[in-house]
């Protein structure tokens, strides 16, 4: 994972509010990107660093709200503070539920929105964390044979050896040979450490025929 300067990206149509909170987040340590517009800002890549969105919830074209169910799924690691000087309960409730970590309504203090942004970042770095953890279980089980992912997917439901080996069809000694493989290959220290993975993973045992 990167250990990059944390980005927070801003997005409102107001240019004096852009350079005001570029200002601002500048002087907090952290990288500023403006924004005129959520499809400036979708036309952005993705990056692999601890960020957070301030974002205008009135904006000309697509509108923040509408911007939020954009990038829910594939920008999950980026969370977002609303600002808008026309809040109402139904749109800050509407914002909350779909997952946003502040609604900001102007005028705030400055201290306000950089407490948001620190809470915001922290979010960021824990989902950015357990992403790669995700990735690297993800390559681990890559270099499995599929008969050691049978066994293992065998093993973390519980069953014994003797029973995998009846499941499918080989020997005691065989299974312990491909669980001591998937033990090796997949980094697992002990049975429950693999059954947390497989848990990560999403694995099931395939049904019996």
């Amino acid at each position: 994972m990167s250990h990059a300067t944390p980005i927070v990206f801003v997005v409102d149509d107001d240019v004096s509010v852009r350079e005001s909170l570029e200002l601002l987040i500048r002087c907090a340590g952290w990288q500023p990107e403006t924004f005129a517009s959520a499809q400036e800002f979708l036309a952005r890549p993705r990056v692999l660093a601890p960020s957070c969105l301030v974002l205008d919830v009135t904006l000309p074209g697509l509108n923040g709200l509408d911007l939020q169910k954009r990038i829910a799924v594939d920008r999950a690691d980026v969370p977002i503070i609303f600002i808008t000087g026309y809040g109402d309960v139904p749109m800050t409730v509407q914002a909350m539920k779909a997952g946003a970590v502040e609604f900001l309504t102007k005028p705030f203090g400055d201290d306000v929105l950089l407490s948001a942004i620190r809470h915001a970042l922290e979010c960021s770095h824990t989902t950015l964390g357990r992403e790669a953890e995700i990735r690297a279980l993800r390559d681990c089980y890559a270099l499995l044979t599929p008969r050691e992912r049978e066994v293992m997917a065998l093993v973390v439901s519980g069953l014994l050896n003797k029973q995998v080996g009846g499941e499918l069809g080989i020997s005691e000694i065989t299974v312990k040979a491909h669980r001591g493989q998937v033990m090796r290959k997949m980094k697992a220290n002990s049975l429950p450490a693999l059954v947390k993975m497989a848990a990560r993973l999403r694995l099931t045992a395939a049904p019996k025929d």
